[in-house]
């Protein structure tokens, strides 16, 4: 595909240095409709992106689209703090009677503020002030947001380091597999919690991905999930399960726990909750823990009225029976076998590809080898990003709505890009 240069003169003179994903996509998006986005010269991009999971209905779902549009031209309240409106009424309906219910999970619902930081700042918060300690378990390329007290509790060090301040009252301890299965799964971590000797602030509570999106595309096997609650259980401390980016659908289960047949005591949701990339985040947890006094924790954009509609319309069109989860699995084993078609044409490139529902990721030998694949499958008009600690791993983040062909068609091309690349 032949890329014009874009003017990006504004964004390069005045905008910060900070930005990040336009520095691999160096063009100016224009439209965006499914899981296709089109630049400002009209060259048409397939997204496997998705909003890095915001996205999980594609872009501008017609079905949703409408549902928001009707709201606004009605003069639907836009912004509610946490006053009661109908539309957060239709929200905690849906989400009560297609969601909770239906997986006998008893949790009370707040919302935090717009942002997946924010739900885990509200989620470490709660676990401190319900359990009286301040310190934290998290685990290595653990990533949890940017604000400082889930800074604390995230891996990566390029990222830790822009804080500018010591980042405390948090401990990592191995993720599943971090230790090649050398050594039997939360050894150190039980050793550490009985020794009184071991000089651990005993914690609060442990925070964990099932999926680590930015870490690496790492999953975490059900039975190590199954065993990390077992010993929060034993040990009094809370579970939270952030699924910020793995939950709304992505690994299969509207919530990535529930293969493993887990109740986190916490839970941490945002990114595609709106269904429309609206800002929008919960922190769900169980009715005991909700010893907030009114006013506590607030924020001015907790209550984004656009947003609650847009996601009440999401949850009544895709989850009110089991069929997108179905297709989700379905997809994502179409994802699988071509990844092992690329994994048996570049043995000696490619050293593993891994993943759960609709998010995969290729890691290779060459550490340098997953940025030049992203840059060649843009030019080729695939948009994929990397992930993992040294950006090794090419991160596949397709919408669950994306129509079958454009999956195999994006795939054809991340292969091409993949070949062209070696």
């Amino acid at each position: 595909m032949s890329i014009t240069a874009p003017d990006l003169s504004v964004f390069e003179t005045l905008e910060s240095e900070v930005r990040s994903y336009c520095r691999g996509w160096p063009t100016v998006f224009d439209r965006a409709q499914g899981s296709r986005m089109f630049d400002e010269d009209g060259h048409t991009y397939v997204d496997f992106f998705a909003g890095a999971g915001t996205l999980n209905y594609g872009h501008n779902n017609p079905v949703i689209k409408r549902a928001l549009l009707d709201y606004l031209e009605r003069d639907g309240v836009t912004h509610g703090l946490d006053m009661s409106t109908t539309a957060k009424r239709a929200f905690l309906e849906s989400f009560q009677n297609l969601i909770l219910r239906p997986r006998d999970l008893c949790y009370k619902v707040m919302f935090p503020g717009p942002t997946g930081t924010n739900s885990v700042e509200a989620a470490l918060k709660l676990a401190r002030k319900v359990k009286g300690r301040e310190s934290i378990v998290s685990f290595t390329n653990a990533f949890h947001g940017m604000s400082l007290g889930a800074l604390a509790v995230t891996g990566n060090s390029m990222k830790r380091a822009g804080a500018g301040i010591p980042l405390v009252h948090g401990t990592p301890m191995p993720f599943d597999n971090y230790l090649d299965g050398q050594v039997p799964d939360f050894l150190w971590f039980e050793r550490l919690l009985e020794d009184q000797g071991s000089g651990l602030n005993y914690p609060a509570a442990v925070i964990v991905e099932t999926v680590q999106g930015e870490g690496g595309i790492n999953v975490a096997r059900v039975e190590w999930l199954r065993k990390l609650a077992d010993l929060c259980k034993r040990r009094d401390m809370l579970l939270i399960v952030d699924d910020i980016q793995m939950g709304c659908g992505r690994t299969g289960a509207f919530f990535s726990f529930e293969e493993a047949g887990i109740v986190p005591d916490i839970v941490t949701v945002s990114k595609s909750i709106s269904g429309y990339g609206l800002p929008m985040a919960l922190t769900l947890f169980k009715p005991e823990l909700d010893i907030w006094e009114p006013g506590e924790h607030n924020g001015t954009f907790r209550g984004n009225n656009p947003a609650f509609v847009t996601a009440a319309a999401t949850l009544d069109a895709y989850w009110a029976d089991e069929q997108m989860e179905k297709q989700t699995l379905a997809r994502g084993e179409l994802v699988a076998s071509h990844l092992a078609a690329m994994a048996a044409e570049h043995p000696h490139d490619i050293a593993e590809f891994r993943g759960r529902g609709l998010v995969w990721g290729i890691e290779f030998h060459d550490e340098n080898r997953a940025t030049k694949v992203c840059a060649r499958a843009f030019e080729l008009g695939l948009l994929v990003e990397t992930s993992g600690p040294r950006s090794e791993v090419v991160k596949l983040l397709p919408a669950l709505t994306i129509p079958t062909e454009l999956l195999d068609e994006g795939l054809c091309v991340l292969a091409r890009a993949v070949r062209e690349t070696a």
